[in-house]
C-alpha cells in the first residue's frame, strides 16, 4: 500500500480545524487509513488501494474534513469552458488509444506545491495506473505550449526532443535505451513500430507517454500559473477518474478548472466531467447489512460525513473523483465507517449450534502447506477478469464453448474453441468485465507483471472460478480451483508432473493422465488429469484438471520470455472424490 508524506500545516489549513494530537491520530486511523507517524511538521499515512483520491494533501484533507464534521457533504467543483482542443489521431488506436485532458489556471506554485504535485503524480502512477501500464499522467506549463495539441503515433526515430532533466536532444529509441526513466518503463512500448506522442501547434514534443515529458515544454516551476494536464491509456473511464483526482486536488490548491474538447476520429468528447454519479439507495438494505436501525436523516448525515451528497427520495450522489464506488455496498461501508466501528454493539446469536471449520477449507489449507513446502510462492488474484485474458491470450478464438480442444481426427488441425464466461451486466472497466472461468490466466498475469524479477518463479493459487449453470438459481456455478505455474529457463513437463506426483502422494491418492489437445499447450506435452473415488471401476473416473507446457504463442501473448509448465485442478471436485461425497 502506498505511503504519503503530508505537510501538516497544509493539511490542517485545508481541513479547517486543528485537532489535539491524540484525537488526530485516532480519527485518522478510524477513517480507514493506516497512520505511520505524526510530528509537528509531517503526517505519514498509508492509503489503502481503494482510495486513490486520498493520495495527496488535498484529497486526504478533503476526506478527513468531512469525516470529522467540519466540511461535510458533496464538494462542488466548477468546470469552465476553455475553448481549447486536443486532436486525437487514428494512429494511436492500436497503441494507446485514449486520452483525457484539462486545463487548470491561476495556480501559485512554490517548492511545497510542486512537491505535492510530484507526489500525487508518482503515487497515482504506481497504484491506480499500475506502474503506468493502465495510464500515464502528464502535467505541462501552458506558457510554453501553443494550442491546439495533437495526440498521435510516430516513428520513434522521427520523435526528437530533450527529455526531462537531460541536456541533449534524443530520439524516441534513444530515450528508451539511454534515459533512466526510459530504461525503467521502456518495456511498456517494447516491440511497437510507432510511439505515442503529444505535440503542440508548433510541432514541439510535449512527451512520449507513458515514458517522460520534454524538458522544454513539460517542466513545472515557480513561475508557472496555468497547466495543461493529460492522462493517456487504454480505458476512457479509468483515465477520466484519474484526471478528476488530479484536477480536484489542483482546484483545492486554488486553481480554476477548465474543460477541453477532445476531437476523436469517431466524435467529440469533453473532459473533465466533475458531475457526481448517481446511485439508488435502499435504507432497509443498509440497515440489514449493518444491523442498525437508522432513519433516512441519520443515514444521510453519515453519508455526508464521507463526502457524499443525497437527492430525495433515495439517490446517493457519488463524487466524480471516487474510483472505489462500484455498488451500493460501497456507500454502505462508508456509512459504517462514519458511524464508527467502535460504536457497533456486540451481539451473541440466539442459536444453539456448535461452530466448526469447513472441511473443504481444512483441505485447501493442507494443499497450500504441501505446496509451500515444495518451495512454491502463494499468490492471490481478483475473481474478475476480461475476455482477452481468459480467451485470446490463451489461444481461444472462436465461439465454441469447450475449454478443451477436440482431438485431431483424420490428421486435421484441432478445432479452436472459446471458453464461455460469465459477463458482468454493468462492468465499469474493460479490465474487469467478467467472472473468471479458470485460474491459469490469472496466474500468468502475475508472471507477466513480474518479468523483471529473478527466475525461477514458481507460484500457485487456490481460488474461485465461475461457470454458467442451468441448475442454480443465479445460473452461475462456482468452485475452488488450484493453479500451479513453474516459470524458469529449465522448466518442462517432467518438472510440473513431479509437483503433481508429490501433491497426490501427500494427499494419499492415485491419479492418471490421458494425453489430449488443448489450445494453450504444446501438442504432445499436455494431458488431462483423471481421478477416481474407486480406482477399480472406470465408471467412477472423472477428469479433474489438465497439465502441460504452454505453447510459444501463449507465452508471446503474455510477453513471457521463459518457458512455463503448469496444471490446474478442480479442488472442490477432488475433495468430493477423496471423501466420497
Amino acid at each position: 500500500m502506498p505511503t504519503i508524506n503530508v505537510n501538516r500545516k497544509v493539511f490542517e489549513k485545508l481541513v479547517g480545524k486543528t485537532l489535539p494530537e491524540n484525537e488526530l491520530k485516532e480519527r485518522i486511523s478510524m477513517l480507514g487509513t493506516d497512520l505511520e507517524s505524526v510530528d509537528e511538521n509531517e503526517i505519514q499515512v498509508e492509503i489503502f488501494p481503494n482510495r486513490p483520491d486520498m493520495l495527496s494533501e488535498q484529497g486526504f484533507a478533503r476526506a478527513f474534513s468531512s469525516f470529522i464534521g467540519v466540511k461535510t457533504g458533496l464538494r462542488n467543483y466548477e468546470v469552465k469552458q476553455s475553448g481549447e482542443k486536443v486532436i486525437i489521431d487514428s494512429s494511436v488506436n492500436q497503441i494507446r488509444p485514449f486520452t483525457v485532458c484539462a486545463i487548470v489556471k491561476n495556480l501559485k506554485f512554490d517548492d511545497e506545491k510542486i512537491r505535492e504535485i510530484i507526489q500525487i503524480q508518482e503515487k497515482l502512477h504506481v497504484t491506480f495506473c499500475r506502474n503506468r501500464k493502465k495510464g500515464a499522467i502528464g502535467i505541462y506549463p501552458m506558457e510554453k505550449i501553443k494550442m491546439p495539441i495533437k495526440y498521435m503515433a510516430k516513428n520513434p526515430n522521427e520523435i526528437k526532443f530533450i527529455p526531462l532533466e537531460f541536456n541533449r536532444e534524443m530520439t524516441g529509441l534513444q530515450v528508451l535505451s539511454q534515459h533512466p526513466t526510459g530504461r525503467e518503463y521502456g518495456h511498456l512500448l517494447e516491440g511497437l513500430e510507432k510511439f505515442p506522442v503529444f505535440i503542440d501547434a508548433d510541432e514541439n514534443v510535449l512527451s512520449i507517454p507513458p515514458i517522460i515529458n520534454s524538458h522544454m515544454t513539460g517542466k513545472i516551476n515557480e513561475e508557472t500559473t496555468n497547466v495543461f494536464i493529460e492522462c493517456s491509456g487504454f480505458e476512457f473511464h479509468t483515465l477520466s477518474i484519474c484526471l478528476n483526482i488530479i484536477v480536484t486536488a489542483l482546484a483545492d490548491m486554488g486553481g480554476e478548472v477548465f474543460s477541453m474538447d477532445l476531437e476523436y476520429p469517431d466524435g467529440k468528447k469533453v473532459t473533465p466531467n466533475l458531475s457526481p454519479r448517481k446511485m439508488e439507495f435502499d435504507l432497509a438494505y443498509c440497515n440489514k447489512i449493518l444491523g442498525l436501525d437508522l432513519n433516512l436523516n441519520e443515514a444521510i448525515k453519515l453519508l455526508e460525513k464521507m463526502g457524499y451528497g443525497f437527492e430525495n427520495p433515495n439517490t446517493v450522489l457519488i463524487p466524480a473523483y471516487r474510483a472505489d464506488v462500484l455498488h451500493i455496498i460501497d456507500p454502505i461501508e462508508d456509512i459504517a465507517i462514519a458511524f464508527g466501528y467502535e460504536n457497533f454493539q456486540e451481539e451473541i446469536p440466539n442459536v444453539s449450534t456448535v461452530g466448526h471449520e469447513d472441511e473443504l477449507e481444512i483441505f485447501k489449507r493442507k494443499v497450500s502447506q504441501i505446496l509451500i513446502g515444495l518451495g512454491l510462492l502463494e499468490i492471490n488474484t481478483y475473481h474478475l477478469s476480461n475476455n482477452e485474458e481468459q480467451n485470446q491470450k490463451m489461444g481461444f478464438e472462436t465461439d465454441d464453448l469447450n475449454i478443451e480442444q477436440n482431438k485431431e481426427e483424420n490428421n486435421e488441425e484441432p478445432k479452436k474453441s472459446r471458453i464461455k464466461v460469465v459477463e458482468l451486466t454493468n462492468a465499469l472497466t474493460q479490465d474487469y468485465s467478467i467472472l473468471r472461468a479458470w485460474m491459469l490466466p490469472s496466474s500468468l498475469n502475475v508472471l507477466s507483471n513480474n518479468k523483471t524479477c529473478d527466475y525461477p518463479q514458481h507460484i500457485f493459487e487456490i481460488g474461485n472460478v465461475f461457470n454458467h449453470s442451468n441448475t442454480t438459481e443465479t445460473f452461475v456455478k462456482e468452485h475452488d480451483s488450484l493453479s500451479i505455474c513453474l516459470c524458469g529457463p529449465d522448466v518442462d513437463f517432467t518438472k510440473i508432473k513431479q509437483i503433481l506426483d508429490t501433491l497426490m502422494r501427500a494427499l494419499d491418492t492415485n491419479y492418471e493422465t490421458d494425453p489430449t489437445n488443448h489450445n494453450s499447450f504444446i501438442p504432445g506435452r499436455v494431458a488431462n488429469i483423471i481421478q477416481s473415488s474407486d480406482p477399480k471401476h472406470n465408471e467412477h473416473k472423472q477428469q479433474i484438471g489438465f497439465i502441460g507446457e504452454l505453447s510459444p504463442q501463449v507465452l508471446e501473448n503474455w510477453e513471457l520470455n521463459m518457458p512455463v509448465a503448469c496444471f490446474e485442478l478442480n479442488i472442490s471436485q477432488l475433495f468430493k472424490l477423496l471423501n466420497n461425497i
